[in-house]
């Protein structure tokens, strides 16, 4: 059988080659992608939107409704790494299926169950396979298409993302209370069981690593500007993660507590700008990108801790916020395959820890806050984390988050490949 390359060397069978032509991009199976994405982020997030329907329904707090969230962040905490490495060797497509397979069956247990424990063991399980999804997407974009593609195809893929947070989880919290919170997971089981069929008919496969060949996690943790793009992942997603997290306390200074939907739409709608504005430029600003994106996201809390008990200033900051977060998961994951090569998966695992940690530390850090300092230090802290988040891009411009300035190496290189 003949066989073809891709353009991160691993040998693909002739039938699983890149649907790419030219400038074209795989649309079809990037926005499954992105479907699976958006699955991911409803199912992770919708227990904060019907906390009062599902503590009534299962008997509990809502404050323990309120762990379905953190028990999922840590499934994907633990999983992510040790099930990528696992699985290096398995096809990808087969890979990609169990894990939005899993999601069809923990969010139809999650819809019948009437028991906290069996929900929390659903939601556990539910984070696992989101920490398996998470790691594949980023590699199995950047497979689909042609080098100078890369960054524009992993945009599309995770469009799904601020989808979601914009459009899916209001939709979702309204269905909730409209016609109850399990018809709502019953529906994303559906659209999960419609999306294994996408996958099917429009997702080629590609190989794993083959054996022998795999990637040892500290191999990839060493790869040159794998620990910068770690640590810039980690800095920034905390920073967001911190005021995003406990923004209803923060509103209320203002007098804006009760327009919380309408700031989180603000926030929503900059981002999908943002995530637009990063696709279209990621493959030849990415480092310029990533600096701009902190050095908004820092204009933004140095304005909400300055004026933050004015609501006018509050929507602008809300607003240059979610411009500046819309990409960085594109951005992040994009660096990382970069970065990572053909070690992309293994990479993309530690992006998926990183991140998660930076959910839990943000729950974490800003409850502190908000019980010693109180919610003006919000802001400053984000800064802080904004700070070190530039300098270590900024340092990082060999590898990591190279320049794509004409005559740099990074740029001579991409050009070499491009012909």
């Amino acid at each position: 059988m003949t066989t073809t390359t891709t353009s991160d060397t691993t040998p693909i069978e002739q039938g699983d080659a890149p649907s790419a032509v030219g400038d074209r991009l795989p649309l079809a199976a990037l926005l499954a992608l992105a479907m699976a994405a958006f699955i991911t982020i409803l199912t992770e997030a919708l227990p904060a939107g019907l906390l009062p329907q599902m503590a009534e329904s299962l008997v509990v707090s809502e404050a323990l409704v309120g762990q379905l969230v953190t028990i999922y962040a840590v499934g994907s905490l633990v999983a992510a790494i040790p099930l990528t490495t696992a699985t290096q060797g398995w096809r990808r497509r087969p890979l990609l299926l169990i894990a939005i397979g899993g999601f069809a069956i923990v969010n139809t247990v999650t819809a019948v169950s009437d028991n906290y424990a069996i929900t929390l063991v659903a939601r556990f399980f539910a984070g696992v396979f989101a920490g398996l999804l998470w790691a594949l997407v980023a590699g199995y974009a950047a497979r689909m298409v042609p080098e100078h593609l890369k960054g524009r195809a992993i945009a599309v893929a995770m469009v799904g993302t601020p989808l979601a947070l914009s459009l899916g989880i209001p939709a979702g919290t309204f269905l909730g209370a409209a016609f109850g919170w399990r018809v709502t997971f019953g529906l994303m089981s559906m659209l999960t069981v419609i999306l294994v069929f996408w996958v099917l008919a429009k997702m080629p496969d590609f190989p794993g690593q083959a054996r022998g060949k795999g990637f040892a996690l500290r191999t990839v943790f060493t790869l040159p500007g794998i620990r910068p793009v770690l640590f810039v992942t980690l800095a920034f997603v905390l920073a967001h993660n911190i005021l995003y997290t406990y923004i209803a306390p923060f509103l209320v200074p203002a007098g804006i507590a009760e327009r919380i939907d309408v700031v989180l739409l603000v926030f929503g709608v900059t981002a999908l700008l943002g995530i637009w504005i990063v696709g279209v430029l990621i493959d030849r600003w990415l480092r310029e990108l990533v600096l701009v994106s902190s050095v908004l996201f820092g204009l933004s809390a140095l304005l909400l801790g300055i004026w933050g008990e004015v609501p006018a200033v509050i929507y602008v900051a809300v607003a240059v916020w979610g411009l500046a977060f819309g990409g960085a998961a594109t951005l992040f994951q994009t660096a990382s395959a970069k970065t990572a090569s053909e070690a992309a998966d293994v990479a993309q695992s530690m992006i998926v820890t990183a991140w998660n940690m930076a959910i839990a530390g943000g729950g974490i850090v800003g409850g502190i806050l908000l019980e010693t300092l109180g919610v003006s230090a919000f802001p400053w802290s984000v800064l802080a984390l904004l700070v070190a988040t530039f300098a270590v891009a900024w340092a990082a411009r060999s590898h990591g988050f190279p320049s794509s300035k004409p005559g740099s190496a990074a740029s001579q290189a991409n050009d070499l490949q491009n012909r």
